[in-house]
């Protein structure tokens, strides 16, 4: 199994001191993370698009460009792409220059977005979300394997034998992030992406139809088998000892789940019972010793078969410091049990 991690640069108060870094602190915060993450030996690390005051990357690619200078052997993703509301043709120009940048380290993962505020300030209407999002990711892929194509849509000017440069080293790997619809998991399967399942809480067996509606209907369109990729992805915080893991991280998650449910127009409350209910050992919250955690993923590895896992670690304000040190214990301990497992 391939293990990284992501971050979506959120901006947020420490909840024991009150302070908030700056935009610059956080993008220095997220170079540096991803420096650690390749000497640890992850293989993965993302960042996510947001363009808001309180998120602190807009620009992924243009993010993962500096980090690629950074970095030699880490695969680069985002996490997500706003794929309704960003130009095909643009994406792959920028994807295909990170790719070259690092070597053929570029991926993307495509999806809607926490939030919508890229529908208006780019000009696109949010109605048309799923007509965009076909749209642009069939003109995606035809990009992706073709340097020269005329393409006809309809929400987005036709190209005539355009030329499309530069080219990356091979077709850049491709998933759809899915939170939760069955309509988005059966999108990922008919056009034979990888399927990023997002699996914030809740019991992870609520999961298993998606990719069951995801293999169904990869199959049913004849892809190739090994362009089937399911990786799951999710909110994480490890120390040696999982009681005081949970300790620690209740404050941080309930800081998170608060300004991001305040961002939307929403109150949120969770007390420390709620919070460990979440935490238990049937339940997808990545949260405790590394034994628990490796416990988790085997399970849902039984349920999914997936060959990749990405933790988001630096959620609701933490330190530096608390993020590095799930980092390592997430390349040193739960890493390689977990792969000493599957390999029997």
């Amino acid at each position: 199994m391939e293990f990284g991690v992501y971050t979506l640069a959120d901006i947020g108060p420490n909840p024991y001191n009150g302070q908030t870094i700056s935009a610059k602190k956080r993008i220095q915060e997220v170079i540096a993370a991803a420096k650690l993450a390749d000497e640890l030996g992850l293989q993965i690390f993302g960042v996510g698009e947001h363009h808001r005051l309180d998120y602190a990357v807009s620009s992924v690619p243009v993010m993962l460009s500096a980090i690629a200078q950074q970095t030699k052997n880490i695969h680069l993703t985002s996490t997500t792409t706003v794929l309704s509301t960003v130009d095909p043709v643009r994406l792959y120009e920028d994807f295909a220059t990170l790719d070259l940048l690092s070597d053929g380290r570029a991926e993307i993962i495509a999806g809607r977005g926490a939030f919508i505020e890229s529908f208006p300030l780019f000009g696109y209407n949010l109605e048309q979300y799923n007509e965009l999002f076909e749209e642009h990711l069939e003109l995606w892929q035809r990009l992706n394997k073709e340097e020269r194509l005329s393409w006809q849509g309809h929400l987005r000017a036709s190209l005539q034998n355009a030329e499309i440069s530069p080219r990356a080293t091979k077709e850049i790997p491709t998933w759809i992030g899915v939170g939760g619809t069955p309509e988005s998991a059966m999108r990922a399967g008919r056009f034979g992406t990888g399927l990023a399942l997002a699996i914030l809480g809740g019991n992870p067996h609520y999961f298993v139809p998606l990719v069951e509606a995801y293999k169904r209907e990869f199959i049913a369109a004849g892809h190739p088998k090994e362009k089937y990729k399911v990786a799951v992805t999710g909110h994480g915080y490890f120390t040696e000892d999982g009681h005081q893991a949970r300790k620690e991280f209740y404050a941080y998650y309930k800081n998170y789940w608060g300004y991001v449910n305040k961002q939307r127009g929403m109150s949120f409350h969770l007390n420390r019972e709620s919070f460990e209910k979440m935490t238990g050992p049937n339940t997808a919250l990545f949260v405790g010793s590394p034994d628990e955690v490796v416990e988790k993923i085997l399970k849902q590895h039984e349920l999914f078969g997936h060959t990749r896992f990405l933790a988001q670690l630096d959620i609701g304000g933490q330190p530096f410091e608390t993020v590095t040190h799930s980092m390592e214990l997430l390349a040193t301990k739960i890493m390689p049990q977990v792969n000493q497992y599957i390999k029997g």
